[in-house]
């Protein structure tokens, strides 16, 4: 008897690591952008030193574009996203992409590569950066006057293509995520103050996510916002300057009301979080998994599990209706899409 033939599955890339082979470049010199080029993506000439190399002058934005099944491809909130960037510029002394000519970098570049767009549940995620490349290692106190402003295109597939599956989080109530008054600026050292307190809590405790609660107010992980959800209603921090203002998190709460959901935003305790939990669910919101569930919070070293410590069911109806939205499935009466 021949054996048979075994099948074998390929294992995605992970988020983020493929990159297509387009993107788009503009700079910025002697007070205005220049024209934007668009080029094979690749290396990048800097000096040694850059401004961003040693005064981190840089801000970024992340989001998707979908194919649909009429294979049209759809942007999702991309004038949202340019603003907040334009946000982030200013809060960081940069000078500002022109929003008109960022729209049509990320265009152009999504119309070269729609032939790498994954198919649903996959997408195309976009990376926009800008950066200071003066090059001028004495400028600490001075903002660049020259900037480089990329666009680049990942394809991304299924991000829980193995069942989605509850997190463990570690709340942390003493030290902070980052800056106070930069919370709200999408830029990487944001990320890399998070990181040290993220992986010691992951060595410790086995966690999947940190999130910041100082004073024990509780705030959001290094990466995601943070919702607290039970039927019929929604509770999440409200907006100041110390945490990201999440596109996907405002999504969901303009969505929320029309499936049935009571929306509060307010500063909330760790205490009054541990009290919800008992019998209702938490989760986290951003682009990458839209909205992940939350199974286990670890305080003081001692685990508390969220609801039954398994992803709800709240979780997966907000989640659901989002990406019907995003995947073409659900009207779209926000106007967040923009055709390609």
């Amino acid at each position: 008897m021949s054996a048979q033939p075994q099948t074998q599955t390929t294992p995605r890339p992970a988020f983020g690591s493929v990159l297509t082979d387009t993107m788009a470049v503009a700079t910025f010199r002697n007070g205005q952008w220049s024209d934007h080029e668009v080029r094979k993506t690749g290396p990048i000439e800097i000096s040694p030193a850059a401004h961003v190399l040693h005064y981190s002058s840089t801000c970024f934005e992340g989001f998707k574009a979908y194919k649909w099944a009429d294979g049209s491809v759809n942007v999702f909130r991309m004038s949202s996203h340019i603003e907040r960037m334009c946000q982030s510029a200013r809060a960081l002394a940069l000078p500002e992409p022109d929003a008109d000519q960022l729209e049509t970098m990320i265009a152009t570049v999504i119309d070269r590569v729609r032939d790498q767009v994954p198919d649903a549940p996959g997408a195309l995620y976009m990376r926009p950066i800008l950066f200071g490349t003066t090059p001028n290692i004495g400028a600490a106190a001075s903002p660049p006057g020259e900037l480089m402003l990329m666009v680049l295109a990942s394809p991304v597939w299924d991000y829980f293509s193995g069942g989605m599956k509850p997190l463990k989080i570690y709340v942390e109530t003493e030290a902070t995520r980052c800056a106070s008054h930069l919370g709200m600026v999408k830029t990487g050292g944001n990320y890399a103050a998070a990181m040290g307190p993220t992986l010691a809590a992951k060595k410790k405790y086995g966690v999947d996510q940190v999130l910041f609660c100082p004073g024990g107010e509780v705030q959001e992980t290094g990466a995601a916002n943070f919702l607290l959800i039970r039927q019929g209603k929604i509770l999440t921090r409200s907006l100041d300057a110390t945490f990201l203002h999440g596109v996907t998190r405002d999504s969901l709460l303009r969505i929320a009301p029309a499936i049935g959901y009571q929306v509060e935003e307010r500063v909330f305790t760790v205490d009054e979080m541990l009290a919800w939990v008992k019998d209702g669910e938490a989760a986290l919101s951003g682009t990458a998994a839209v909205l992940a569930g939350v199974g286990t919070l670890v305080r003081d070293g001692r685990e508390h599990k969220v609801g039954n410590g398994d992803v709800g069911p709240h979780t997966m109806k907000l989640r659901a209706a989002l990406v019907g939205i995003q995947q073409g499935e659900i009207p779209d009466t926000h106007g967040w899409l923009h055709r390609i």
